[in-house]
């Protein structure tokens, strides 16, 4: 008898990024040209930005395209074959087997829980919690691995806030974001020097109501700091002065 075959789940993004790609294969986007601004991309295949920006991302990891931050996404240049570059398999930032899941989807699914965690943190977390939490804060001003204290911050919040399962699930969400090659990338394109003191700050937030024991404040001060971060990673491709 024949067996079934697995079914592959394909990410939007994923779908979108070949799509592109073959049109690049095919001459439609030339060597060297800009591709469309990415809302017209968006239009033309009735899905979201964020998707397009995954895609596009996922493309310059394989190869395909250099993005420009100020001045938009241009195809790679062609090998003497005539052929674009022949794309790079991606891999995590750390060697380990990377993740398709796009970092729009983990920064979501970041918005839907730990803003509640940082409201329990308020209500439970113990003097030595919020101790760690001051710690990993204090942290990011003194070092030149910010993402490291970053983690740290948001892992010490997950720890304080009473429930093992929402700790262990805010946790495996930060891991797959350092499994993402497509996480990392939109970082080196838009998380610089003035993002990590606007981070900063809105950490403070954060922790002064965990502090005071306000849980109402730490939820906003929480969801109003993802809502940054997502907003960060939004930013135009073309818009000049981002750097």
């Amino acid at each position: 008898m024949t067996s079934l075959q697995a079914v592959a789940s394909t990410r939007l993004y994923r779908m979108i990024a070949d799509q592109i790609a073959a049109r690049i294969k095919a001459g439609d986007f030339p060597a060297g040209g800009r591709l469309p601004a990415e809302r017209d991309l968006a239009e033309q295949l009735q899905v979201s930005r964020a998707s397009v920006r995954e895609a596009l991302i996922a493309l310059e990891i394989e190869g395909y395209v250099e993005v420009r931050v100020g001045t938009g996404v241009f195809v790679s240049p062609a090998r003497e074959d005539g052929q674009v570059e022949t794309p790079r398999a991606p891999t995590a930032a750390n060697g380990l087997e990377a993740t398709d899941i796009g970092p729009f989807d983990l920064l979501e699914t970041r918005l839907l829980i730990e803003p509640e965690c940082a409201a329990l943190a308020a209500q439970k977390a113990s003097p030595a919690q919020i101790a760690a939490i001051r710690a990993a804060h204090d942290g990011m001003s003194l070092t030149e691995s910010p993402s490291l204290h970053d983690r740290a911050f948001h892992s010490a919040i997950g720890a304080a806030c009473g429930n093992a399962a929402l700790a262990a699930a805010i946790s495996h969400i930060w891991h797959l974001s350092t499994l993402s090659p497509v996480f990392h990338r939109l970082e080196e394109h838009f998380v610089t020097t003035k993002v990590w003191s606007e981070a900063q700050k809105e950490h403070e937030r954060i922790l002064a109501a965990i502090v005071d024991r306000d849980p109402i404040r730490a939820r906003h001060a929480m969801h109003d700091h993802l809502v940054g971060i997502l907003a960060r990673l939004r930013e135009d491709f073309g818009s000049v002065g981002i750097r």
